[in-house]
């Protein structure tokens, strides 16, 4: 579970680029880690593109991007790919991850309940510490709305 003002769950998971990333490789680093629910499927194409089309104004400001879902890395690489995302993209097929920041939810679709990932992002600064949240997100505006918290988060820092 997660907590504001408290450690953020440390994880350590594949990623793209034939990597693994963890939570404490990131250390000084502030984390913008977004919880999309599949590759490929409309709203998380267009939430990853509005992430790769400001990724260099969050760098400007000393954060990572990471992108997570419960799908392969060879599915994120081929999603990576074909949007030129600037980011890596971690894969948590057990969803251990997911549990740890509580995004699995049950959802219904065509009348069937199933898990799935809860589309949310979690800001965290250069200590590891979870500074704010965003649950239930709806894609337009959100981007932008992230990036605001990472600049005041980055001049509080300095």
């Amino acid at each position: 579970m997660t907590q504001l003002d408290a450690p953020a769950p440390p994880f350590e998971l594949p990623a793209t680029g034939e990597s693994t990333v963890s939570l404490t490789s990131l250390a000084g680093s502030i984390v913008v880690l977004y919880f999309y629910p599949r590759d490929a499927t409309p709203g998380c194409t267009t939430e990853s593109i509005d992430f790769t089309e400001q990724h260099a104004e969050f760098v400007a400001c000393g954060a990572v991007v990471l992108g997570i879902s419960q799908d392969s890395i060879k599915s994120h690489e081929k999603f990576k790919a074909k949007h030129e995302m600037p980011f890596e993209l971690l894969s948590d097929e057990p969803g251990d991850t997911c549990r740890a920041y509580d995004v699995i939810k049950l959802k219904k679709m065509y009348g069937k309940e199933f898990e799935g990932i809860e589309r949310s992002t979690f800001l965290i600064d250069d200590k590891g510490v979870l500074r704010k949240e965003w649950r239930k997100v709806k894609v337009p505006g959100h981007v932008d709305e992230i990036l605001i918290a990472v600049r005041e988060l980055s001049k509080s820092l300095k």
